[in-house]
Formats: structure tokens, sequence, C-alpha cells
């Protein structure tokens, strides 16, 4: 399907640049009728600035080929970021070349009096975000009365920043019989309302399939330990090597860290938070167009509206919130027919929660662990070997160093040092532990299992085994009596000892000492067996499959106060703190030896009660010398 002719001034542009087929929201757009009101859920990316570009060209330009002297403007498009506001502009700008549109900005960071005089030479197209709009609509440097046609571009995410109150304001002040295009990721309660408030019978126009995922992205889910997040995202960086990526973490300090931990490392990587200031935001992406910068890492506030060139892999460091934000983000990517890549770094305890968003996206992600460096550099060289036969012709200037060169070096020699050169400017990758757990998707809550057997709950075992108390009362049992818990069936029966240098006298706690065990060794609760704490050390055990892991991942992440090392189980030697039982602690006996076993000491007998007689207060006799609230006595 070609593009349906719609003005021959637009028609031109869209061919000299290289546009043959509509997307689907581009054909929805474009089949409705004109001057109607719409009302379009789109995909991010799906091509709609071209979509309402082509469309407002009717109301707009009419039966002209040109726009005659700009005055008051004739259409407005709001845009909820600074950046996605430039974005149309330039869209626009191509769009409506041949046609003499004047197309004006007013976003926020920018010069409010540049863009004053600006709309004050006139304009036939004003791109803008809502609250510097409002702002010029107060001051009287925004004129309205002319307007045709409103585009509210990504309004759920306008609504998300706080925006209501602005874009009401702007659609109040705009005629009434302007036509009115709103566009939005999803049509939620909040875009509902204020379709019905500000649009005039509008028609709905649904481009996203509820039960297919954007179909030019590709969904991977990496699982990790929890303290290796980072190394994974440095691995899947090198792994794809894409010429954009960008990287998204919750809070402005995990940006800054990240940052500071990729540039450490050697990738070309800029940072975009909220506490930046405007042109620090615009050198940063700049950087990224002009590919300085190949890596950004981003809140998701920050990256609102960012539409990157070459950008084909998205990392989510840390897990999305929720479907609408797994959406957004991995958004970014897959724009315009072009492939993309969304991985998901997903730590061992947090995998349920991955697989609850992609069942809420209906999305189905391959999992796997994170790429290791083996695999890292087998794919180098295969990327440095397609670089290498893909050279342009060289010049004569070129062939004499060549033949020089070869004339003193081997040509192995020579081949050898330009893959040398072609490495040296790579980022080492990190050696990461993958023990394969979880290779294969959980089944869905509730369904059975492989076999259909449904999925029984193991009985928790009991810590301690109490002596049963007489009918008379508790009794508290000997210490001996109290037994450590039984070994779990079916496990650490062949488990391998280790010792931690923490003890009783440093109130260790299997609270505390279990995590933090998990933390350093890589493992999960389900690889440690028994806990023994004793005075001055804690020994424990690990499955004999984690075991070799364990030791090398507690060598890798030493720290200089805790010290773990292999061990043999515990014995006789070893001696243990006396550990209370649970339960209340009885009561001592008294001096007559009266105590759980026998009768109390009987109370003697008590006086009764004697009525003292009322003694008068003495008589006042004035406050001693010197006080304060008192006045001295003058003669």
């Amino acid at each position: 399907m070609t593009f349906p002719a719609s003005h021959p001034a637009l028609d031109a542009a869209l061919l000299e640049r290289g546009y043959e087929t509509p997307t689907s929201v581009q054909s929805a757009v474009l089949e409705a009728s004109d001057g109607q009101d719409l009302l379009v859920s789109a995909q991010t990316g799906s091509g709609k600035t071209v979509a309402f570009g082509i469309a407002m060209a009717e109301s707009l330009l009419g039966e002209a080929e040109r726009f005659g002297r700009a005055d008051a403007p004739l259409a407005l498009i709001i845009a909820p970021t600074r950046e996605l506001a430039i974005q149309v502009q330039r869209e626009l700008t191509w769009l409506y070349a041949k046609t003499g549109a004047k197309i004006v900005s007013c976003v926020g960071g920018m010069d409010a009096r540049a863009e004053a005089r600006a709309l004050n030479f006139g304009a036939h197209i004003v791109v803008g975000t809502p609250g510097r709009l409002r702002d010029h609509l107060e001051r009287g440097n925004l004129e309205l009365t002319s307007l045709k046609v409103v585009v509210l571009d990504e309004a759920d995410e306008m609504l998300d920043l706080g925006f209501r109150e602005d874009l009401e304001f702007i659609l109040e002040t705009a005629p009434e019989e302007r036509r009115t295009l709103l566009f939005s990721a999803t049509i939620a309660k909040d875009i509902a309302i204020l379709a019905r408030k500000f649009q005039n019978d509008a028609l709905r126009i649904d481009t996203t399939s509820k039960d297919q995922p954007h179909v030019d992205i590709d969904y991977r889910a990496v699982r990790v330990a929890p303290n290796e997040v980072e190394h994974a995202v440095v691995n899947v960086l090198r792994y794809f090597e894409s010429p954009g990526a960008l990287v998204f973490c919750h809070t402005r300090e995990a940006v800054r860290h990240l940052q500071a931990s990729l540039k450490e490392r050697g990738f070309a990587v800029v940072g975009l938070s909220g506490e930046l200031s405007q042109r620090e935001r615009s050198d940063a992406l700049q950087a990224l167009r002009d590919g300085h910068a190949r890596v950004c890492v981003a809140t998701d506030v920050a990256a609102r509206g960012l539409d990157l060139p070459d950008l084909g892999l998205v990392i989510h460091a840390d897990l999305p919130q929720n479907k609408a934000t797994l959406m957004h983000r991995s958004g970014r990517t897959g724009r315009a027919g072009r492939k993309g890549t969304a991985v998901l770094i997903v730590p061992y305890t947090r995998r349920r929660k991955a697989e609850m968003l992609f069942a809420s996206a209906n999305i189905d992600a391959g999992w796997s662990g994170p790429p290791g460096a083996e695999e890292i550099r087998e794919r180098d060289k295969q990327r440095m070997l397609e670089t290498a036969m893909t050279f342009e012709p060289v010049g004569e200037e070129d062939m004499a160093l060549g033949a020089l060169l070869l004339a003193q070096k081997s040509p192995e020699e020579i081949a050898g040092a330009f893959m040398r050169l072609q490495r040296g400017g790579l980022p080492e990758p990190e050696e990461l532990y993958d023990d394969g757990r979880g290779a294969d998707a959980r089944p869905a809550k509730g369904a059975p299992r492989e076999g259909g057997a449904p999925r029984e709950r193991a009985e928790r075992p009991e810590r301690y085994e109490r002596a049963e108390a007489p009918r008379g009362g508790y009794e508290r049992p000997e210490r001996s009596e109290y037994t450590p818990r039984e070994p779990r069936e079916g496990g650490m029966t062949d488990g391998i000892w280790f010792r931690l240098n923490v003890g009783r006298g440093k109130n260790a706690d299997p609270k505390w000492i279990l995590p933090m065990i998990c933390r350093l060794g890589h493992v999960t609760k389900k690889d440690v067996g028994s806990i023994r704490i004793f005075d001055n050390d804690t020994k424990f055990e690990i499955s004999a499959e984690a075991s070799v892991r364990f030791a090398e991942a507690v060598r890798a992440t030493s720290r200089e106060d805790v010290k773990i090392e292999p061990s043999t189980a515990p014995g006789a030697s070893d001696t243990r703190s006396p550990r209370p039982p649970p339960g209340p602690a009885p009561r001592p006996a008294n001096r007559s030896g009266a105590g759980p076993g026998g009768p109390r000491k009987p109370y003697g007998e008590k006086k009764p009660y004697e009525k003292k007689p009322f003694d008068k207060k003495p008589p006042f006799k004035g406050p001693p010398p010197g006080k304060a609230g008192f006045k001295k006595h003058k003669p």
C-alpha cells in the first residue's frame, strides 16, 4: 500500500524522504473524514507525527499550494516534554518545507523573550509544552483567535506529569470551532474525560493490539545474582554493541552511580535525570545524536519523549513498576519499522515480579543467563572480521604506506596489530556466575505442573522439638532437650561446610547472617543448609552443586570485616553459647526455696488502717529574702 494522495507539497516531501508504505496509524488517520475530531491510541514510535502532519494539511492549506503571510497561528501542537516538542518541530519542518510554513517552538528552558519576538513576527504552526504555552497566553504573546487545528501528542504523559490544568486553560482559550486531534498510548479514564469535554463527536481510532506486543521489539530477560546487576549491564552492552543504548534506573542516585561505573570501564556514556539543567540535558542529547556518546543512563521521567537515532537497545537495569512503564521504556526502540531489543535484568529474588509484568503485557520473553566473557569475546571476533571485510576503497597514498609496512613486517603481523587496535577500544567484559536456575519460565499461577499433577505445598519443618508440659503447668525442660532443626527432606546430606569469623560474641544472628551469605556467595536460601552459631565463629552448610561457585564468589567479594573459608563439620571441640528456647522465662525461686515446684511463702497479717489526725498548716511567714518574684524591703 502506498501513501494516499493528500497535498502535492507534502506528497513530494514524503517521496524525497523515502516514505512508501504508511504505518497502521497513518493509514487510519488519513482514511478519516476531513474536519472530524480524532481520538487515537497508538504505540510509541508508530509514526504519529507524520500522521497528524498530513491530517491537518487540508484544514490549514485548503486548495492553496503555499501558506500566505504569517500572522496568528493556524495550528497548535502540544507535547509533554521539550525534547518531544523539538522533535515534532523537526518533523513538520521537512514535511511542510515546500509550503512555506513558518514553525515556531515554545518550550521550557529556552529564551522566552526570543520566543515572544518570533510569535510577534507571526507563525503558521506553533509547537510547545503546556507550561510555556500557557505563560505566553497569559502574557499576551500568543493569540489563538485564528486557530483551526489543535493536536495533543502523548496526552497520557501530559496528564501523568501534572499538566491537566494547563491543558484545560489552553483548550478553553482556543476557538470552539477548531479541529482537535488527541493522541495517546492508552485511552484511560482521564483521557476519555478530557476527550468528551473538549472534542466534538470524535472518531475513535485504536491501532494498538491488546493481544500482540510490539512486533519490532525482541524482549529478553537475563537472570543474575542480586549484587551483579551492574556487571550484567556491562556484559549486555558489550554483547549487543548497539550504536545507541538506553539504560533505565529508578532514581537519580542510581543514574549517577551507574553512569560513573560505565564511564570508568571505558563506555562513552551520558546521564539524564531531573537534576540536570536544560543546557546540560541538551548537551547530553546532542552527544548521543552526534555519536560522541553511545550509552544513555536515565530515569523514567527524564527519558519521556526521547527519540534517539539508531537506538537499538533498551536495558531495564531496575525492573519497571508496572506494565505501562515497561511499554513506555521499551517503546524508545523499535521505532519507524526498525528492529530493537529490550533486555530486563532480573535478580533471582525478583523473577516472579518480571513474570507478572510479561504476563500483563502479553509478552513472550526469552529467559537466559547473562552473557559470559568468552561468549562476548567470540562475538567481538565475528564483528571485527566483518568490519575488516567492508573497507572503503583505499587511495594511492595509503597503498604506498601499506607497501612500506609489508616490506618491514609480515602480513600476519600487520593483521594482528590491526586486530589489537580494534580490540583496544572495547571495554573488558565482566566475569559473571550463572547456575542456570530458573532456565524455564514458571507455570502460570494455578496452572498444573508438567504431567498434569498439581503443585503440592511442602510442610514447613519445626525448628524445635518441645517436651510436652505437664497438666499442672508448663515446666521448662533442660537445654539438652532442645534439638536443632532436622535437615530438610532430600537435601544437605552431602553439603560442604564453611566457616564465618563472626559468632555470638559479635551478636551473630541467622536473621542477618543468612542474607549476607546469599549476597556474598551468589546463592539463595535453598542452597544454604544448617547454620551453627558458636562463641567466636559460625559454621554453615552449602549444597554440593553450589559449593564451587560459592567459594569463587566469596573470594571475589571478600570484605575486610567478614572472612569466609572452607571448614569441617562442627564437632565436640566447638564451643556453643547457650541459646534460650522460645517461651516465657520461669519464675525464680525465693529465699525459702520455693519456686516453680513449691508453694509461695505466705504473706504476714495485714495491719488495720489507722486514720491519722489532721494537722493544721504552719502560719505563713513570708518568702525568704532574695527569692525571685518578691521585692526586698527598703527602709
